[in-house]
């Protein structure tokens, strides 16, 4: 019985513990873009799922129809597609895609690049607010990746890598 009183009372202890290192926790609120210096912007560099990844899906053929083909493709792999369109930048992209994406983005940026096996150039805007990736589909585009060839992209490609003017942080 003094046994059951003594780890009954040690549990009680390690609770109490447990519950004033989260509530004097000094870390708390803090953000990992403190390093940041002026004029960089911290950039969110975590691989997200797919699920989590919201996209516009443009047309820089002259193929009709390419960004719904596409842009169900990736619907159809989890990812949040929220436009089907032809490039609002009316530019013909030679390669097989262009990837837009600001700070916000990076990671999910990263991880679509994947989906194309690192053949998808990418531009990035340091002044772009929002996590939306544009995927411009362009002329030499035959396929999206599969689960497979995804996986071993991802491990090739290794962590991302920030661009001037951004620092680590959560975007």
């Amino acid at each position: 019985m003094r046994a059951l009183v003594v780890v009954g009372a040690l549990m009680i202890l390690a609770l109490i513990f447990v519950v004033v290192a989260l509530v004097r926790d000094t870390q708390a609120g803090q953000s990992l873009a403190t390093g940041c210096q002026d004029g960089e912007v911290p950039a969110n560099v975590e691989l997200p799922d797919n699920k989590d990844v919201k996209i516009n899906v443009y047309n820089g053929t002259q193929t009709a129809g390419l960004a719904e083909i596409v842009g169900t493709d990736f619907a159809n792999r989890k990812f949040q597609v929220a436009k089907k369109a032809n490039d609002p930048l009316h530019k013909k992209i030679e390669g097989v895609a262009v990837l837009r994406y600001g700070p916000k983005g990076l990671g999910s940026a990263h991880l679509l690049r994947a989906y194309f096996l690192d053949e998808a150039d990418t531009e990035f805007d340091r002044d772009r607010k929002d996590a939306v990736v544009d995927v411009v589909i362009g002329e030499r585009f035959q396929q999206l990746a599969t689960t497979t060839e995804v996986n071993q992209a991802v491990a090739a490609l290794g962590a991302p890598s920030l661009p001037p003017g951004t620092c680590l942080g959560n975007g």
